[in-house]
């Protein structure tokens, strides 16, 4: 099996990932969106159809174009601040219910140092815990402890737009060939959350709308015209 959507695997939900499997039996693996570990029963089942994508023969996850954000821990997240309490905030995420982010969970933040944070702001976080039995809990600091990659309050001068979660993994692809077109010719600041939202801040507000755009264009190009449509997106955007 190929990462290369020419020889693109489809799997329905329940049906076995037999490669992971066998790929376990050799290494420590980690299963991601869309699949379900059953290693006790030597397992991995999906949990929802969609298109097999694996990195470096260790790390696979399903591709699908679902419309409803399911919260996965681990996963990074823009949220809406819709409320504050004594000790924590209220931040929609766009799932069936809201996360919940302590005071305390950022770079810095002591009970007398608290973060800046108001009802409407927008959120870069990650998610902490994750579950059916417990409602999704967010940090704005890496795994180290610390604010990463913009985890926190995203400035007002950006723009945030939703999309497909299918095209939000695409974007965090380095390899991607807009992201890769986008990154060589221009400079700006883009944060994208796994729950189908992009944050992005151009040098104006029109080359912010014209990136914006360009983004969104490609959700349903083609895999073989995904080169002529980066090309001729990239002209356009010269003129912002």
């Amino acid at each position: 099996m190929s990462d290369a959507e020419d020889d693109a695997v489809y799997i329905f939900p329940g049906e076995e990932l037999k490669e992971a499997m066998e790929a376990s039996a050799r290494k420590k693996i980690i299963i991601g969106p869309g699949l379900r570990g059953k290693f006790r029963e030597n397992r991995v089942v999906a949990s929802r159809g969609g298109q097999v994508r694996k990195k470096k023969n260790t790390t696979f996850w399903l591709n699908s174009h679902q419309k409803r954000y399911v919260p996965a821990k681990g996963d990074t997240v823009i949220g809406y601040v819709t409320g504050k309490s004594t000790e924590t905030f209220r931040v929609d995420i766009g799932a069936s219910e809201a996360a919940s982010l302590s005071y305390l969970a950022f770079e810095g933040a002591t009970k007398r140092n608290r973060p800046e944070v108001n009802v409407g702001d927008i959120l870069f976080g990650r998610l902490l815990v994750a579950s059916g039995e417990f409602e999704p809990e967010l940090v704005c600091l890496d795994s180290s402890g610390l604010k990463k990659d913009r985890f926190g309050v995203l400035p007002v001068d950006g723009f945030v737009f939703e999309c497909s979660i299918n095209l939000c993994r695409k974007m965090l692809d380095d390899k991607f060939p807009l992201t890769r077109a986008l990154a060589k010719d221009y400079r700006f600041e883009m944060a994208v959350g796994i729950n189908g939202r992009i944050w992005i801040r151009g040098h104006t507000p029109r080359q912010t709308i014209g990136l914006s755009h360009a983004i969104l264009g490609v959700q349903h190009i083609p895999k073989h015209q995904l080169d002529d449509y980066c090309r001729n997106i990239v002209g356009e955007l010269a003129g912002f």
